[in-house]
């Protein structure tokens, strides 16, 4: 195992005030992105979408890593150059998803389980060779009336676990992904307990798997209510309990954690890592920071629309939004700083 090259790109990944892009949507959730927002769903209109987030200027001042999909990794600019090689030549960090998205998973009704772990060796081996560094692996825990069950949450984690194993064998830092949805209108109580009971499970596994842990970036959720919760929290209440059970679950070994944005506001999303820096600034045991996907490209997407004249439009917003979670990983992001 590369341990240094894991530590140092962990490192890397978590450092200063950076953050990472999740750029590596799946072609279905990508094309219906683009089918809301009237965009043509072709692989054209998906490699244009992509050259205008990778050309975006300056972006490495905002971003540490850029996590790719399969079909990006492989895709050039209209001149010819790869993507890769553009955000290497940023300073970003390319990453990959390996992950083959998420079925119905036998035996336990409205719970999902992910697949890809068949063959994952020999794509990580050639992933590397291109030149990824770290990649993600996204479970998927629903809560309902009877939902998340043991097994569900047992079977899921230990799959994030072999992955993290199998990453660390080829010198790729893993990013675990155990999310707890935002569907349904649970209680912000009740995630924090689901969250609480994944994030330790999670953390039994991959010791069982002999992870390297100074090797790991963990991807959580927010502590926050189902979407569909009469009874939402305020800013301050949702870095609290987010930070006091990352806290109880997470070993001061991990490097870093960063957030996804799980069906948040570009604004909200902000907010909320902004608050957790404020209140517990040089408390935290690991770096905490952002790996939005939504969250940071939504703005440009609404104005690119698939139209060549947008794009510098959309770019400009797309650097605005990454620059805004970096003053929120600085704790000086204020509401104001929204341009309406």
């Amino acid at each position: 195992m590369k341990t240094e090259e894991l530590i140092s790109t962990a490192a890397a990944l978590m450092a200063g005030d950076k953050g990472l892009l999740a750029m590596d949507e799946s072609i279905g959730t990508c094309n219906k992105r683009f089918e809301e927002a009237g965009i043509p769903q072709t692989i054209e209109y998906r490699r244009a979408y992509r050259e205008l987030i990778v050309t975006t200027p300056n972006l490495g001042n905002c971003l540490s890593g850029a996590i790719l999909f399969d079909e990006t990794i492989y895709q050039s600019t209209k001149k010819g150059v790869l993507f890769i090689d553009i955000l290497k030549k940023a300073g970003i960090i390319p990453g990959i998803k390996v992950d083959e998205g998420t079925v119905n998973m036998a035996n336990f009704p409205g719970e999902k389980i992910t697949e890809g772990i068949d063959g994952l060796r020999q794509r990580l081996e050639k992933y590397y060779d291109l030149g990824a560094r770290f990649a993600k692996w996204r479970a998927v825990i629903t809560i309902s009336g009877e939902t998340p069950t043991k097994g569900s949450i047992e079977a899921n984690m230990h799959l994030l676990a072999r992955y993290a194993a199998l990453c660390q064998e080829n010198g790729i830092v893993p990013i675990v992904e155990p999310e707890v949805l935002m569907d349904g209108d649970h209680s912000l109580k009740k995630c924090k307990k689901v969250t609480e009971k994944t994030l330790k499970i999670l953390f039994k596994e991959l010791e069982k798997q002999k992870v390297d842990l100074r090797g790991v970036i963990l991807k959580p959720n927010m502590i926050l209510p189902g979407l569909k919760s009469a009874k939402q929290a305020g800013i301050d209440k949702v870095a609290k309990a987010t930070v006091t059970t990352l806290l109880k679950c997470v070993p001061p070994t991990v490097p870093g954690i960063a957030f996804l944005s799980g069906g948040q506001s570009p604004e909200l999303a902000t907010a909320h890592l902004n608050a957790m820096h404020v209140k517990y600034k040089g408390k935290l045991p690991w770096a905490l920071t952002f790996s939005f996907a939504r969250a940071i490209q939504q703005p440009a997407m609404d104005i690119w629309r698939g139209e060549d004249k947008n794009v510098k439009a959309a770019q400009k917003l797309l650097f605005e939004r990454a620059s805004l979670d970096n003053a929120a990983r600085r704790g000086e992001y204020t509401p104001d700083m929204e341009k309406k």
